[in-house]
């Protein structure tokens, strides 16, 4: 039964990447070039800078993949990939979560793990880590950019899953819906502490060093030794929609994996129940 679950949802995994990367590429692709866009600008602002200054000019380095491919062929190949991953994730928490949870129909259920998904593994995380376009962020920072933002993922699993057995512990007490409301209010307060423990993106050594203390990695305005302005910061419109659209983006993968889940886990498991009524 297990394997069955599984294989359902790496199939629907691979449709939601799929359809996430459709939205992606219509919506969300004209934010990443812009923002491609504005890094070409300010690199020729600051060459002009360094060269005033008789400094020498940076090696770029080749092109090892054309724009249109990366545009097309990555992340097409790269979402439908995540996708799957996260459709085989989905389908063994849904395993996991069968009869364990209280007497919840393979419909509920799955928009439930589906929504639990969704707000653990990227919602939570996305509001103390936000995902930046091209041109946001330092070189050297990425390595602990990346280990945050897994540890803030893991926290948003871990406080989840012990939300979800605390409400179920409390609920003989108090009642479903009290349980909830005192589950969910541990949750805010356990994750809200994480977070503010975690160093801010901007507080990082290298963003420190090179760019003085700020809350993010966000460019600030190129100036000349003069302290005039010869290129503007990041445009906060282009970081806005390039975050909206990436939660939207998220939200389809995981809205269709419960939704399409819903209907096929409901024809493997329900058909049982229903043939013993019939006897």
């Amino acid at each position: 039964m297990e394997k069955r679950i599984i294989l359902r949802g790496v199939l629907v995994g691979a449709l939601a990447g799929l359809l996430a990367f459709v939205f992606a590429r219509i919506f969300a692709e004209p934010q990443i070039q812009a923002a491609i866009d504005y890094e070409s600008g300010r690199d020729q602002a600051q060459a002009a800078l360094d060269k005033a200054a008789g400094l020498p000019a940076g090696d770029e380095g080749p092109e090892i993949f054309s724009r249109a491919i990366q545009a097309n062929v990555g992340i097409g190949v790269g979402m439908v990939l995540f996708g799957v991953a996260m459709g085989a994730l989905f389908a063994v928490a849904y395993a996991v979560c069968l009869g364990r949870v209280g007497n919840l129909r393979p419909r509920t259920l799955s928009m439930l793990v589906a929504g639990g998904g969704f707000l653990g593994i990227y919602l939570v995380p996305f509001i103390k880590y936000p995902a930046n376009p091209p041109s946001i962020g330092h070189q050297e920072t990425i390595a602990p950019r990346g280990a945050l933002y897994v540890l803030m993922m893991v926290c948003s699993v871990a406080f989840l899953i012990g939300a979800v057995v605390l409400g179920k512990r409390l609920a003989k007490r108090f009642g479903n819906w009290n349980a909830t409301l005192l589950a969910t209010l541990a949750f805010v307060v356990v994750i809200g502490v994480a977070m503010a423990l975690l160093p801010s993106l901007g507080e990082l050594a290298a963003n420190v060093r090179d760019y003085g203390p700020q809350a993010t990695e966000t460019p600030l305005p190129l100036k000349n030794p003069a302290g005039q302005i010869v290129y503007p910061g990041f445009p906060a419109d282009v970081l806005w929609d390039f975050r909206f659209y990436s939660i939207a983006a998220q939200a389809i993968l995981w809205a269709t994996l419960g939704l399409v889940f819903a209907p096929l886990a409901e024809r493997l498991l329900a058909p049982k129940p229903a043939q013993q009524l019939a006897m």
